[in-house]
């Protein structure tokens, strides 16, 4: 299948070029008259490569995502992204038309520039860019972990030194490094390590409380806080407040509780299949890890240029970072209850258990929902409508793969899979729906990536 980078990318600018198949008018926007080849680092362009080296990290990624401690599940957002920007700007000399994200994603600061003199092979400079990110996006993983990705650094920088000669091979390994630097120290200003600070949640009438078996506190809180990748991609996006708190059996918010409770005591086995395929935690890759997973497949079918994966990557990583912001501030604000304490304690279900564990924050909107929509809109803008599909992420858990006839098709059942799960209401889910899809929106209509 020849899939095209959407010609309707154009009109939203958003001015990226084809992944597979052959140019067509109207497919690839014209490059700049005035970018020519003296203005960009000597070597080989990027497009001259594959995007082996990507989908060798984002393999590498996947394995520290699955084996990580200590970790709020949202906040495997951060290393995705920012890994996605690293990969990016690291290859970008190579790439003559494609435009920096500096000056485009919110108070990044100058990132390294490829001496244009001198002669650079941007899969090495790939290699140790993304070796150099996840040991620093990940401190805190397993020696194991770290023993491994020393391990793919070095088999992959023994297969490029064949390439190139040893002066190339390492001035291009120092720029890649840079650049990792100057990513993560950028990263450390975003307000992340403010994101789990002491919270007292308040207290009333359908609002959030903790919840079995863990009783945990509150998870990450003010992730709501954390600096947007791109000023603007929130606007419009937030729902308004939740259908009005209610204990009468003939109100809106019972009924839709209730609603929660009748589909638990009616599962199919197709639904149970749904909900545990995509709690991607415990055991899992995680939300923002399955996400990944999905880009990776992607890159493994239609195997694109180096160029064109990591502007995919980033793409993708930046949509779901800024989703998680805004959803945070969502939940945060409205403090909605969860399913699982009005049914114990309303419906008067004592003993009642959802099918998958209660997330540590409020429910209202869906995290699913808004990540998986704002995840499948760039996907669509990427790889095209209707595009046919086979997950294969949790095959190592013995999972069935989940086929797709579209990335629309593939965020709904994400999304619907927490109604199954038992832990959001309907409401929340399709308002997160509308939510992601906007703040995608956004990010398309305004981050550039074409000259």
């Amino acid at each position: 299948m020849k899939i095209l980078w959407s010609a309707s990318l154009f009109l939203i600018g958003v001015t990226l070029v084809i992944l597979t198949g052959c140019k067509k008018e109207g497919d690839v926007i014209a490059p700049s008259s005035t970018v020519t080849e003296s203005k960009m680092a000597q070597g080989s362009h990027t497009d001259k490569y594959p995007a082996d080296v990507a989908i060798s990290w984002m393999n590498m990624q996947l394995q520290i995502m699955k084996t990580a401690t200590g970790i709020a599940n949202v906040a495997f957002c951060r290393p995705y992204a920012y890994s996605g920007i690293t990969l990016y700007q690291s290859v970008l000399p190579g790439m003559p038309f494609y435009k920096s994200f500096v000056g485009q994603l919110t108070n990044m600061p100058a990132m390294p520039e490829a001496i244009s003199s001198l002669k650079y092979y941007w899969p090495s400079s790939a290699n140790a860019a993304m070796a150099s990110i996840l040991k620093k996006m990940y401190p805190a993983t397993s020696a194991q972990n770290i023993t491994s990705i020393d391990s793919l650094e070095n088999v992959l920088s023994i297969e490029y030194s064949a390439a190139e000669d040893t002066a190339t091979i390492n001035r291009s390994i120092a720029f890649g490094r840079s650049v990792a630097q100057a990513v993560f120290d950028w990263s450390e200003t975003d307000g992340y390590l403010h994101a789990a600070d002491p919270y007292t949640p308040p207290v009333g009438p359908g609002l959030w409380v903790p919840t079995a078996p863990s009783f945990a506190p509150a998870s990450e809180p003010y992730w709501g806080n954390l600096r947007v990748m791109v000023s603007g991609s929130g606007d419009n996006a937030q729902p308004g407040a939740p259908i009005p708190y209610s204990e009468d059996p003939n109100s809106a918010f019972y009924n839709m509780v209730k609603q929660v409770y009748d589909v638990s005591q009616t599962l199919t086995a197709a639904q149970t299949d749904q909900a545990l395929y995509w709690r991607d935690v415990g055991p899992g890759v995680t939300t923002p890890g399955h996400y990944l997973s999905i880009l990776e497949q992607l890159f493994v079918t239609e195997k694109p240029a180096l160029d064109k994966a990591a502007a995919a990557y980033a793409l993708c990583s930046i949509s779901v970072f800024d989703a998680a912001i805004s959803c945070w501030q969502t939940k945060y604000n409205f403090n909605l209850v969860r399913p699982i304490t009005y049914i114990t304690t309303v419906l008067g279900h004592t003993t009642w258990l959802p099918l998958l564990t209660t997330p540590a924050h409020p429910e209202y909107s869906s995290a699913h929902a808004v990540l998986s929509v704002a995840n499948a809109v760039v996907l669509t803008q990427i790889f095209g409508d209707n595009y046919s599909f086979t997950d294969h992420t949790y095959d190592y858990l013995g999972y069935a793969p989940r086929a797709f006839t579209s990335f629309r098709a593939l965020a709904e059942d994400a999304a619907n899979s927490r109604l199954y799960a038992g832990i959001h209401y309907q409401p929340s889910i399709d308002v997160g729906i509308t939510q992601g899809k906007t703040i995608a929106n956004n990010i398309i209509h305004t981050l550039r990536f074409k000259k």
